[in-house]
């Protein structure tokens, strides 16, 4: 299902009744569209018609977390990894290395930060709200503006950027 919002058009997958992925139009690491699989009617999936709804009320600011069931694909690590990322609460950041930290493994803040940009449901899965560990922005699949834009739109005193699009 493709729809519009403040960072442009979103791409959402299904896969085994979860929401497997959501792409920004030029996401890094996009897979090919054929790999998406069949198109759905945007009125036969639940899981497609609830993540825009609720990216939608993410977007204008009334929903803080998401309750979507998720089956994104990857390893193991990968999963562990994505779910701390659901624990990093909405408006605050963490670096790489505190990821790491809370995973129990300090040391590998650099595998930390690649299953991070391996993360295949942006913004649903906060991989925005991590960063440097002096506070910088570093990479984001959908480009440095839109995860500038989130961080903003989740804590508006932190920093100020004109419209995106």
């Amino acid at each position: 299902m493709v729809f519009d919002s403040p960072l442009g058009l979103l791409t959402a997958v299904e896969h085994d009744a979860g929401l497997a992925a959501v792409y920004m139009a030029e996401h890094k690491r996009r897979p090919a569209l054929e790999t998406f699989g069949e198109a759905v009617a945007p009125a036969a999936s639940r899981v497609l018609d609830a993540t825009a709804e609720q990216l939608g009320e993410y977007f204008s600011g009334v929903r803080h977390s998401f309750s979507l069931p998720l089956a994104p694909v990857g390893s193991d690590f990968q999963h562990r990894v994505w779910a701390a990322l659901r624990e990093i609460p909405y408006g605050e950041l963490r670096s790489y290395g505190e990821l790491a930290a809370m995973l129990g493994h300090p040391s590998m803040a650099q595998a930390v930060g690649s299953a991070n940009g391996r993360n295949p449901i942006s913004i649903v899965v906060p991989c925005h709200r991590v960063v440097g560990s002096d506070g910088s922005l570093t990479g984001y699949a959908g480009g440095l503006e839109r995860k500038q834009f989130l961080l903003e739109l989740e804590n508006p005193s932190r920093t100020h950027t004109e419209a995106l699009f």
